[in-house]
């Protein structure tokens, strides 16, 4: 029966080679971007649930209130992890992980690269397979480092690491104790590199062991097994109130999260992880799921649109003896082995489009032809593919009666409503919804891009600042601007495109004790911010610690600060910080985006008391090319600061990143978007085709009566084109609720309106007559004298 089957199935694969092609192409492509993103979803969902204790692990949040809202970020005490494994018998381990960035060398080879301290159990928590050295102790002495294998190669070649020196930030040495296998690209971390957490005490960086007021540490805890999160999590919520009575950190909660969510919700709403990248992932399989569904759906409507071919050979076998359910799976079997061949032209299409997709979505996936799982996986999808595509037709063809089909008199009358319509209508409304979501994600991207960043971005460039460049700060400013490179220099907290701190517990004229919850944006800076950054001074002037020393207590305030406070002349006005130091404010700034471009502009306070200044930036002199901007400054900081390489940002493109998640999110969509349309119309072309076949007779008759072209070319086209409007009216209300829905997440959107939903009905049924086109016009123009001669 199977030989049968097979052999049935090449012979009409042979006799009809155009509807054949069009089936397996189309569904090919769909089993293509089914399995591209499946792949995707799959690479998603696997984040750091390959470490041994994963579903143990869980990394702990801080929980307050601020402006009225409450807020959550993944950061707690130092003083957290030993607390946890001191008092909390729950605790199996508890280990906390902060990111650093220094310069590696040994000899000539310098890399600056980022790393991060790290406890002495942190490879004993996290399953990254150590290649040299032993997990256990690698991270438990003062001197020891444990590098990632690429960067070990870099540093010392084909030698073995192990045992040799390493030099960091041209001051302190570190001998090599274990080697790690380069970081998967499913996980959260991302250092190259792991120092002992004491090393931060011994640069002075620990904040004299921590404070439980600070909360400057990524902690993870390893519950032991049976331990409830729930009941852990209300045991360990007052923790912080416990430990201090300081009015800032009274309301202050913690909890903890599942590693195994980290990546997919890190979205903070009212304090809770309610979601995040997940709603992309779910939103990408419902997509996966349709398109290969479309796909399905034109098999089903070139199987059925063809069944008179078929007619007459299921009238044969059922006269013959062959019941119906002998000859549901022949059909089904014929929909598996056409699957079969589309699933071949699939793998071939998904290994030529991987390398792009991947720098698309910023991945390395891969099929791993080894894995016997994926193998089964790969005959379930065949077979389900097979049974979807090929169920309704195979119950469809079945069910013709031989007495009927052998008469010729087994033909319907062309029904108002028919599953093949139904199916049509289906498939355009699920593209259409596509191009509208497409449309809506490009614009509110455009939009957020024009909104006005509140300063000058053109050759604004920052550099994180190492070795002696503060020491040597007030030189090399003088000759980035003497030698032309630079037209202005500051030093800032963090680089303009991204908040590193915040700051609550700030009074003022008129305030309550309420306002000390407010919270504000923390910036720093010295001096010529104003001017180098580009910013607008609504009122009062800059900092400036070289012209008044007095500014070490000087503030600037945003427009939204200004509001939170309640002044109405801030200029001259005392605020006082957390620590009751009395400051100043002696200007006004215009709002300026330091965060998402799409939400509102949060309440900054910008500060002259920073003694770190860990970013530099400078603005490039706009009269020479930026080659020759680069060149003269690099030489500058090689002269003060020969040790280091010469890193640089540029502003604009650090700002661009803002845009990442939502431009992916859009690019896929568009990519789909095409793929979808293009399996709808290549279904509806196979469909022209045989309408344009099976009516020639009647088209040849018309033309002898006197039908023009254009109007037989109509005749053949309306049908598709009310398909495509019914597609239309069906598309846009979930397409309106879907766009409404994603936009409800952004404070700064766009207004969704009419023209989206016309411009996208207008390209659906452009496309769809460019698709038919080409069929009805051909039909029309055909030689009615051969058409009548037809047999």
């Amino acid at each position: 029966m199977l030989k049968n089957i097979f052999l049935v199935t090449i012979r009409n694969l042979w006799r009809n080679k155009s509807f054949s092609s069009i089936n397996i192409i189309g569904l090919a492509i769909g089993m293509a971007s089914a399995l591209l993103i499946g792949l995707w979803v799959q690479h998603e969902l696997s984040f750091d649930r390959w470490h041994t204790k994963a579903k143990r692990t869980y990394q702990l949040y801080t929980r307050q209130d601020h402006n009225g809202k409450s807020d959550a970020w993944p950061r707690v005490s130092a003083l957290m992890a030993a607390e946890l494994k001191k008092d909390y018998a729950e605790v199996e381990e508890a280990v906390r992980i902060r990111t650093v960035f220094f310069l590696m060398s040994n000899g000539d080879k310098r890399f600056n690269l980022e790393g991060a301290f790290a406890d002495p159990a942190f490879l004993s928590v996290f399953s990254f397979p150590l290649l040299k050295g032993d997990a256990r102790t690698a991270l438990s002495g003062e001197q020891g480092i444990v590098l990632t294998e690429h960067v070990a190669r870099n540093l010392f070649g084909d030698m073995d690491p192990l045992g040799q020196t390493v030099r960091i930030d041209s001051t302190d040495n570190f001998i090599v104790t274990g080697v790690l296998k380069d970081l998967p690209g499913n996980t959260e971390f991302s250092f190259q590199y792991l120092l002992p957490w004491n090393y931060l005490a011994r640069l002075g960086w620990d904040n004299n062991g921590g404070s439980w007021r600070n909360t400057e540490a990524v902690t993870y805890t390893v519950l032991k097994p049976g331990v409830s999160q729930a009941v852990f999590d209300e045991k360990i919520r007052d923790i912080v109130r416990r430990q201090t009575k300081d009015a800032g950190t009274m309301a202050r909660e913690t909890f903890t999260q599942p590693l195994v969510r980290a990546h997919l919700y890190s979205r903070v709403e009212n304090g809770r992880l309610t979601g995040g990248l997940i709603a992309t992932v779910r939103l990408f399989m419902v997509i996966g799921v349709f398109i290969l569904l479309i796909a399905c759906i034109n098999f089903m409507n070139l199987s059925t649109a063809r069944s008179e071919k078929r007619a007459r050979e299921v009238g044969i076998r059922k006269v013959v003896g062959a019941i119906r359910g002998l000859l549901v799976a022949q059909f089904i079997g014929e929909s598996i082995v056409l699957a079969s061949l589309s699933f071949i032209l699939a793998l071939f299409m998904v290994e030529l489009s991987l390398k792009s997709f991947n720098g698309l979505i910023g991945a390395d996936l891969q099929i791993n032809y080894t894995d016997a799982r994926q193998w089964f996986f790969t005959i379930g999808f065949i077979f389900f593919t097979g049974l979807v595509a090929g169920s309704y037709p195979a119950f469809y063809l079945s069910s013709f009666r031989p007495v009927a089909v052998l008469k010729g008199s087994f033909k319907k009358v062309n029904a108002l409503l028919t599953p093949r319509k139904v199916l049509v209508v289906l498939q355009f409304t699920f593209a259409i919804v596509l191009i509208i979501c497409t449309i809506v994600v490009d614009r509110q991207i455009g939009h957020a891009r024009e909104r006005d960043a509140g300063y000058s971005r053109d050759k604004l460039v920052f550099t994180f600042v190492q070795g002696e460049v503060l020491q040597h700060y007030d030189l090399i400013r003088r000759d980035l601007i003497s030698s032309g490179a630079a037209v202005g220099v500051t030093k800032l907290y963090s680089p303009i495109t991204r908040a590193w701190g915040s700051v609550t517990g700030f009074s003022w004229p008129g305030s309550t004790e309420a306002d000390k919850k407010v919270n504000f944006l923390q910036f720093e800076a010295d001096a010529d911010f104003v001017t180098t950054t580009g910013t607008r001074l609504l009122q009062g002037r800059d900092i400036d610690l070289r012209t008044y020393p007095t500014d070490s207590t000087a503030v600037l305030l945003n427009e939204s600060a200004v509001k939170a406070m309640r002044l109405d002349n801030p200029v001259g006005k005392i605020v006082r910080n957390g620590q009751g130091i009395d400051c100043h404010v002696v200007g006004v700034l215009k709002d300026f985006i330091i965060e998402s471009p799409y939400e509102a502009v949060a309440p900054m306070i910008i500060q002259g008391l920073s003694t770190t200044y860990p970013v530099l930036h400078f603005r490039l002199n706009p009269a020479n090319p930026v080659s020759e901007g680069l060149k003269k400054a690099e030489m500058v900081f090689k002269r003060y600061n020969p040790q280091y390489p010469f890193e640089y940002y540029f502003t604009d493109e650090a700002y661009n990143k803002k845009f990442r998640v939502q431009q992916q999110e859009g690019e896929l969509g568009l990519l789909f978007s095409a793929l979808t349309i293009f399996i709808s119309c290549l279904g509806l072309f196979g469909l022209a085709s045989y309408m344009a076949e099976s009516r020639t007779r009647e088209i040849g008759i018309r033309k002898v009566l006197g039908a023009s072209v254009a109007g037989i070319a109509f005749l053949m086209a309306k049908d598709f084109v009310r398909l495509i409007l019914v597609a239309v009216v069906i598309a846009t209300p979930i397409a309106w609720y879907a766009m409404h829905s994603w936009l409800s997440g952004f404070n700064y959107r766009i207004h969704i309106g009419a023209g989206i939903f016309v411009a996208a009905g207008l390209l659906a049924i452009f496309i769809a007559l460019a698709t038919v086109g080409y069929q009805a016009i051909s039909a029309a123009l055909a030689n009615p004298v051969k058409s009548l001669r037809r047999d």
